[in-house]
């Protein structure tokens, strides 16, 4: 093969650059540039390798650009002190009742007056009384920062990886101080038009919630909607329309391409000047790039305006372009602008979305007829090709979204998004006009919106499947390929078997007389996971914070699903505090039959019993017995918490809540005789508990700590640790190692596995 081909060396060049996402530690400097001569070589020498240059060049690339993106995190030196920042909001900051927050692309920043390496964007929140904070706006703040660092828990989000991939370099909140200043006011950017366009639709259309969706549909502006709405559209499988998303920018090119042909109808004597043909290719390819724009430019639209700008290059070069080569044409473009894209769901979801629907459907033809075949069939060909794709990413799936995308996509992209982009049109020519425009857009949007809520309630909406292994991805994207292949392929049916890897994973459970126990990592609070053979019980779920962001939902949730857990027997919440009881109404309305208890039930926010020390029950051979609190005494607050012995064959595990030292002895006494427990580190290792005392009474095998990274109460205090280490007891802590996972088996010892951070390295994590 002496000609290398566009898609070939889209291939290969992705290949290259997905190889170093896998790598725990990035390749030297040295080795990379020792890497380009051999490239050079094969291009030029060696036509038939030339596949192998674009492979090698991706590895290259993409490390050294991580490499970058690396170094250009804050140092961590620069932790937790006070550095003064003179940057730029970029993007639309989002107000929430605890606090504002924004993305500053800091142009310089100081520590006691001196300069230090610090430039690019951080993520902010300005706490209390925030002022008003408006796109494009410059400042001068002093910031408290920390580099990007997540929970690392089984089927949760990886934020890191996100950080890295949208070029955040450190988070923080701005401190208090009275040289906070708005420095020049507010510049001219993209952002800040989006702004006003957000604005003016929400003074011309009267419900919140209308206005919201008709701002997501026109600028990406998603700051309007609630938690419950992300829940409806993730039923129905149609997120990708409620942010703008690449069929959106095709509708704006065509719009391109009708004010082309107006313009030359209104003047026939311009196709004297400029053909016709190449016209229409420009402005369709001005008029998306102002949406991209407008929208954000996120990854779906991005690689629609680069398809676009691959056609009409074409088209005004008078050269012929297939979509395949346009769709490689733009991958490697996008590649080698940004090869970290490959960390974001959307590039995948984007480009092997619209492969699917290239190799799968075929023309039928023109007509009403041939148009509905198509949108038919294009619905179930993303719904099924994508199903692995969409578990792998985000743990869930919709089967109704072939039929909400059936009637979601034509309405939203032929209806409501020429109505709002119109609408958007006249605030800029002529407001008045735009409020009748934008109210027949809300009332459309409304009926939708309607219409989706219904769906989400229907049997299927929301399925979880066990967290999917590489190999059932690979097996059920081929199954995909194969099921949907042309007419005449034989056997096509088959392609459905090869799903099976990733419908059906072999789950493990443990014998009867065995538990296994998961500690996960919720930042600065506590939830526990004890599963049986037939039964699982959930000990504390995290915070819930005024913003909305629920622990619960965001971490415990995921690991249940991740974890194959489909029924929740108990859900026992130790005492109110919110770091360990903010998550409970989400996991209680997920498993609304679990039984519930609590130390404290008068602060929870919904109906729970009184744990009281005493209780006691048996699950497959493994006894659960809670030692605290006593009768009487559920308002003593941390001394309130659920005391809870587990008790397997092989072991025991002893849950503690945020007991003080006062309540430690008794505790320590109600334990009774047994092998040393694994114990969980009372009050997150507060100074105020783990009295060298009950260390000595407890003995226990090892102790575990469920903190937050760099939290602000110093937790696990160092006067704690060093009473363990005193003791022989090996400490381990979420916080640094992830969620961990302990097994009690029926013949042997308690086994502590690798930590979830640890399990699973990659070159971005800390």
């Amino acid at each position: 093969m002496r000609r290398l081909t566009a898609i070939t060396a889209a291939l290969a060049l992705l290949l290259g650059v997905l190889l170093v996402q896998w790598l725990p530690q990035l390749p030297s400097r040295g080795w990379l540039a020792l890497s380009l001569p051999i490239i050079v070589l094969l291009a030029w020498r060696c036509p038939r390798w030339r596949w192998l240059a674009c492979l090698l060049f991706g590895v290259a690339w993409a490390a050294w650009r991580g490499g970058l993106a690396m170094d250009a995190r804050l140092p961590r030196a620069l932790e937790g002190v006070d550095l003064v920042a003179v940057g730029t909001i970029v993007d639309l900051p989002l107000a929430h009742p605890d606090a504002s927050r924004f993305t500053l692309r800091v142009e310089r920043a100081t520590l006691d007056g001196q300069p230090v390496a610090l430039r690019g964007r951080v993520t902010v929140s300005w706490y209390d009384d925030a002022p008003p904070l408006r796109p494009c706006s410059r400042w001068q703040l002093s910031l408290r920062l920390k580099r990007p660092r997540g929970l690392m828990d089984p089927g949760a989000a990886d934020s890191e990886r996100s950080a890295l991939e949208r070029g955040i370099v450190a988070t923080g909140y701005v401190r208090d101080d009275p040289d906070n200043t708005l420095l020049d006011g507010r510049r001219w950017c993209v952002a800040a038009t989006r702004d006003a366009v957000a604005r003016g639709i929400a003074a011309r259309v009267r419900d919140h919630h209308d206005a919201a969706l008709l701002q997501a549909f026109t600028v990406g502006d998603t700051r309007g909607l609630q938690p419950q709405d992300w829940a409806v559209a993730r039923a129905n499988g149609v997120s990708h329309l409620i942010a703008i998303s690449g069929f959106h920018v095709g509708v704006a090119a065509v719009f391109g391409v009708w004010l082309a042909l107006l313009l030359y109808a209104l003047w026939p004597g311009l196709g004297l000047h400029l053909p016709r043909p190449q016209a229409q290719a420009a402005a369709a390819l001005l008029v998306a790039a102002i949406y991209s724009a407008l929208a954000g430019f996120g990854l779906p639209t991005v690689r629609t305006l680069l398809m676009i700008a691959v056609v009409a290059l074409a088209r005004c070069s008078r050269r012929g372009s297939s979509g395949a080569q346009s769709l490689a044409l733009a991958m490697i473009a996008i590649l080698l602008v940004d090869p970290l894209a490959v960390l974001a769901a959307g590039f995948w979801l984007s480009f092997i979305g619209v492969s699917f629907l290239m190799l799968c459907l075929q023309s039928r033809g023109r007509g009403l007829r041939a148009f509905l075949h198509e949108l038919t069939a294009g619905q179930l060909v993303m719904t099924v090709a994508l199903l692995p794709l969409t578990l792998w990413f985000f743990g869930q799936a919709s089967l109704v979204g072939a039929l909400s995308n059936l009637i979601a996509v034509p309405l939203v992209s032929f209806v409501i998004v020429p109505c709002a982009l119109c609408g958007m049109l006249m605030l800029g020519l002529c407001p008045p006009l735009a409020t009748p425009v934008l109210w027949l857009a809300a009332r459309i949007a409304h009926a939708q919106w309607w219409l989706l809520e219904q769906l989400a309630s229907w049997p299927g909406a929301h399925w979880y499947l066990p967290a999917v292994q590489p190999h059932a991805l690979l097996l059920a994207v081929l199954g995909a390929l194969w099921l949907f292949m042309p007419r005449g392929v034989p056997l096509r049916w088959l392609g459905l078997l090869l799903f099976l890897p990733l419908l059906r994973p072999p789950l493990s459970s443990p014998p009867d007389g065995a538990f296994q126990m998961w500690v996960l990592d919720v930042g600065q609070g506590l939830s526990v996971l004890l599963r049986t053979r037939d039964h699982v019980l959930v000990y504390d779920a995290g915070a819930r914070y005024p913003s909305g962001f629920d622990l619960g939902e965001a971490a415990v949730l995921p690991s249940l699903h991740a974890l194959g857990v489909s029924r929740l027997d108990v859900l026992m919440i130790s005492h109110g505090d919110n770091d360990h009881a903010g998550g409970a109404q989400a996991v209680a309305a997920a498993f609304p039959l679990a039984v519930r208890y609590a130390g404290e039930p008068a602060r929870m926010q919904l109906p729970m019993r009184q744990c009281v020390a005493g209780q006691s029950w048996w699950w497959n051979a493994v006894r659960f017995r809670v030692l605290n609190p006593a009768p009487g005494q559920g308002d003593r607050d941390n001394d309130s918490s659920c005391v809870l012995l587990v008790e397997g064959r092989g072991g025991r595990a002893l849950l503690t809540g945020d007991i003080s030292s006062t309540v430690e002895p008794q505790v320590a006494a109600a334990l009774g005789a047994g092998t040393p427990p694994i114990l969980l580190v009372p009050h997150h290792g507060s100074k105020t508990s783990s009295s060298p005392a009950f260390i000595a009474r407890v003995q226990p095998r090892l102790a575990i700590v469920s903190a937050g990274w760099r939290n602000r109460f110093g937790h696990p205090k160092p006067d704690v640790l060093a009473r363990y280490a005193a003791a022989g007891v090996a400490v381990f802590n979420t916080a640094e190692q992830g969620a961990i996972a302990l097994d009690f088996p029926v013949d042997g010892p308690p086994r502590r596995e690798p930590g979830w951070r640890l399990r699973q390295p990659r070159y971005w994590r800390e």
